[in-house]
């Protein structure tokens, strides 16, 4: 596969929403020569060589976006099952043309009511079952009808500043050893988007998970041991849940993984947390 590296950015790229992925990959477009404009509800101090535009997606705009080359949609979840769809129909109606390239976040979660005993792919049709995994599911259906989106489904995303299992571990919080787990290191997802705004014929869907899906007892074991202390308690009483998610067709897109387990990535977080 092409290196990103190999690869211009586009001249110039919408990111919609401009949470951690957003300012990552910003970074990573501005560096190499690409323009980037934030789309976000609040004001806030951007990056040099961001600019940003204030709207909120969830009514119509009073003014026209500019002209871009590609966007990266990373909207938060709505109150709504039409939330999704909402915002995206009001931020076409704002573009004066179709980006080129549109890549749209999803999540994993549009699984949530699936029973499989296999790992799943992007083959595999969504069971969504919660009002949030619904609007979800419909919101990547409205971005590729708009949009002609490239999907990413990213699964339990971790990395600096997110550190809910460090926390679960350090409290010593009862939880479901036979829990099946899937999570991609916060870099590698951004690397992924960054190569899949820039490639000429990327692959319309994309799960977003490293490679190795791995029983929760085993995780919170290995930071346990890490961290010094016992592992948290498993619940008996819980039921195996979850499902391993193949993740085959984005190591084929990047060549390699930064962070191709847990452990790579947990390891360097616990070492760079400050010492008392």
């Amino acid at each position: 596969m092409t290196s990103p590296a190999l690869l211009a950015p586009p001249r110039r790229t919408l990111l919609v929403g401009f949470g951690k992925l957003g300012r990552r990959l910003a970074l990573r477009l501005v560096a190499d020569g690409g323009e980037a404009i934030a789309l976000r509800r609040s004001d806030g101090e951007l990056p040099e060589g961001v600019s940003g535009i204030r709207a909120d997606l969830s009514a119509p705009l009073t003014e026209p976006l500019p002209t871009v080359d590609a966007m990266v949609i990373t909207l938060p979840p709505g109150g709504s099952v039409d939330s999704y769809r909402r915002a995206l129909t009001h931020l076409r109606a704002a573009l004066p043309a179709v980006p080129a390239r549109t890549v749209f976040v999803s999540s994993t979660g549009v699984f949530e009511a699936t029973a499989s005993d296999h790992p799943i792919t992007e083959q595999d049709e969504p069971v969504p079952a919660s009002d949030r995994s619904r609007g979800l599911y419909d919101g990547e259906r409205a971005a590729i009808e708009l949009f002609s989106a490239v999907v990413v489904r990213p699964s339990g995303i971790y990395g600096p500043g997110r550190g809910f299992l460090l926390r679960q571990v350090r409290e010593h919080k009862t939880l479901n050893h036979r829990r099946r787990t899937n999570r991609i290191h916060e870099v590698d997802l951004v690397r992924a988007l960054d190569l899949l705004v820039r490639m000429p014929e990327p692959p319309a869907l994309v799960h977003a998970v490293d490679q190795a899906p791995a029983p929760l007892g085993d995780v919170v074991a290995h930071i346990a041991l890490r961290l010094g202390v016992d592992a948290p308690p498993d619940d008996p009483s819980a039921e195996p849940t979850g499902l391993v998610h193949d993740g085959s067709l984005l190591l084929s897109v990047l060549g390699s993984l930064d962070y191709p387990t847990y452990v790579e990535g947990y390891d360097e977080m616990i070492a760079a947390e400050p010492t008392s």
